[in-house]
């Protein structure tokens, strides 16, 4: 909902077209209803991942999607989607990655982490999306000090709103055609002035 509020305040020139979940009874799901987003299931169960990519796909282009925005979309992305949208697919994550990310590696589970690893900042990282997970270009990053005594949910609670922030951003980023991809390295262009 943060990218759609966004999107309403002007700080995101995106429009959403559709909000696509694994399961109707989903908080996500019913959230999005409840603001009037047009929300479909493309449920992987009971479906190889051919079919599940080619749901997708179908979904998708029936939208008229341009951009793919995950948030908390917790599956990897099929391959044939990658594809079909090269440097079109953004994901946020909950750590600097390439720290404490992959498979596995979502919410608490990152969090808790962080603090058993004993790190002194943690943080948030915005990137593209590839057929692994958290492996795609950063495209921005935010830290967050770790304070004593944190537990999963006080970090939590302390990054959730740089998540927000920075995926907003650099989706305003995509939008206006600033950003370009060198390798690994995600470039950011000056704004243009009229």
């Amino acid at each position: 909902m943060a990218l759609h509020e966004a999107a309403q305040q002007g700080r995101l020139a995106a429009r959403i077209v559709c909000v696509i979940g694994t399961r109707s009874d989903a908080p996500a799901a019913e959230r999005a209803r409840a603001a009037g987003l047009d929300v479909r299931i493309v449920s992987p169960k009971d479906r190889t991942e051919e079919e599940y990519a080619d749901a997708l796909l179908r979904v998708l282009r029936a939208s008229g999607a341009d951009t793919i925005a995950l948030a908390g979309f917790l599956r990897k992305m099929p391959s044939p989607v990658v594809s079909a949208f090269p440097r079109r697919i953004v994901n946020v994550h909950p750590s600097l990655l390439p720290s404490f990310g992959g498979l596995g590696m979502y919410g608490e589970h990152v969090h808790r982490a962080v603090l058993e690893y004993g790190c002194k900042v943690s943080g948030c990282s915005v990137h593209f999306v590839d057929e692994a997970y958290d492996t795609g270009p950063v495209i921005a990053q935010r830290a967050v000090p770790v304070e004593e005594g944190d537990t999963p949910e006080t970090l939590a609670a302390r990054v959730l709103p740089h998540e927000h922030a920075a995926f907003a951003d650099a989706l305003q980023l995509l939008a206006e055609g600033r950003l370009s991809v060198d390798g690994r390295t995600v470039r950011v262009a000056a704004p243009v002035t009229g």
